[in-house]
This record gives C-alpha cells, structure tokens and sequence, in this order.
C-alpha cells in the first residue's frame, strides 16, 4: 500500500480539497482507497457527506478496531475520520516515554492489505500528530499556494522533514503541488518559476484558482461530482493520473 500525506505546516493552502479529490479520483480509476483524517477539525467526512460514529483518535488509543472505524464514502474509498478528540490523542502521544511518534503506524497496520493507497490529510502545524503522520506515510505531497508566505511555509517544512528523515529513512517529499494558480496575477508566474527552478520534477501541474472547488464541500460532493467539466476537475484529474503513473 502507498501511503501519501497530504502536508504543509501553513494552513489555507489547500490540503484537505488536495486530500480528498486526490483520493476519490483514484477510487474512481478502480483502486482502493483509504482517507485517513489526521485533522482535529474532522473536515473531509464533510466535504464527502457523510458522518462516523468512531474516530482516528479511539483507533490510535486502542478503543477502537481499524475497521470498525471506517466510513464507506464513496465506492472503492473508504474514511478513518478526524475530529476534535485527535487533540486528547495528542496528550497521550506526548505522554509516551518510548515509540509515541509510532502510535498512529502501529494502530493502522491491520489495514495494510486492505487497501492500494492511504492518503493522509494533516493539520496545519508541527506537533505530535503531525509527526505521527509523517511516520505512518512514505511520501509526502506538499500543496503549496503561489503567494510567498506559504512559499516560506514550504520552505521551513521541508526543513522540519529533513530532521524527520535521520528517524524515518523512506521518508520523503515526493510532490510539490502548487494551488490557487491565477494567471493574472503576476506572484503566480514568479513564484511558480520559483518552485520550478528549485523542485524540479517533484513539481506538479498547478491547481488552477477555481470557485467550484471552494463550492462542492458545501455540497458534500467532490470537483468530478459537482463539476467534472471545470478547471478543477482536469487539474486534480491531471494529479490523480500523475500518482498513478509512479505506481
């Protein structure tokens, strides 16, 4: 199974959008997907329509078995939610003398055979949780929005995952997804140039600013329900094609 977070410690670049309409466009190609919620703010069973009665947070703490957990969303994609209970899970992490950087990896290994992809939505931030997930996963993709505090955002995280790596050796940042990509904005060009000279080809085709991609999670839909013939359904269409290719 690839397991793929989807990271970036600034917030408002476009992780959870990224997240599940990376996932449920790879549900749609016939591979079987997990979305696993590392968010406390539980914001993809809302952008998928539909509720859980457990969380990652009771799987993690042994409450739970892993697939008592899981949320049929959609055929072939599957939700371990988030919510606010991952910030109790949090304290017990940190609580841990030894492995606690391990709890989540440990907690989901039953699901290893069960599943082609996991794909990880993270919080904003560098905590414990965050780690977790960093250690749960093998690749990251780093969505990134083309103004330049998140360019600095990228930046200091690639740092942080570097100092993850030396304790995580297959660890490693695998894309670069630049989003809210407006041609008529000059920062987009300049900073995409940026992302292009130093990220090479790790840097994927850019999400295209899209007002149907902040209008579907109203909706409960993703981009190819609620508008599969929009610049944000071919964008996120070129990405899930771009994943599968690396198979």
């Amino acid at each position: 199974m690839r397991r793929i977070a989807i990271a970036l410690s600034k917030g408002g670049v476009g992780k959870t959008t990224t997240a599940v309409n990376l996932a449920a466009g790879l549900a749609q190609q016939g591979r079987r997907v997990l979305i696993v919620d590392a968010d406390t703010q539980g914001q993809a069973a809302r952008m998928l329509g539909v509720q859980g009665p457990h969380s990652l947070a009771e799987v993690a703490a042994g409450d739970v078995a892993p697939t008592a957990a899981l949320v049929a969303a959609r055929p072939g994609l599957w939700l371990l939610p988030g919510g606010r209970g991952l910030a109790g899970l949090k304290r017990v992490i940190d609580r841990k003398e030894f492995g606690g950087e391990r709890t989540v990896r440990e907690a989901l290994a039953p699901l290893d055979e069960q599943f082609d992809f996991a794909i990880v939505d993270t919080a904003p931030g560098w905590d414990a949780l965050a780690v977790n997930a960093l250690f749960y996963v093998n690749e990251v993709l780093a969505p990134v929005s083309l103004e330049v505090l998140a360019l600095q955002g990228l930046i200091d995280f690639t740092q942080n995952l570097r100092s993850l790596q030396q304790y995580h050796e297959r660890l490693h940042l695998r894309y670069v997804l630049p989003t809210f990509y407006d041609r008529r904005v000059r920062k987009s060009d300049e900073i995409h140039r940026q992302l292009q000279s130093h990220f090479g080809a790790q840097l994927c085709q850019p999400i295209r600013y899209n007002v149907r991609l902040s209008e579907a999670p109203g909706f409960g839909q993703t981009i190819y329900e609620y508008a599969a013939g929009s610049p944000g359904a071919d964008d996120y269409q070129h990405l899930v094609t771009k994943v599968m290719q690396d198979e």
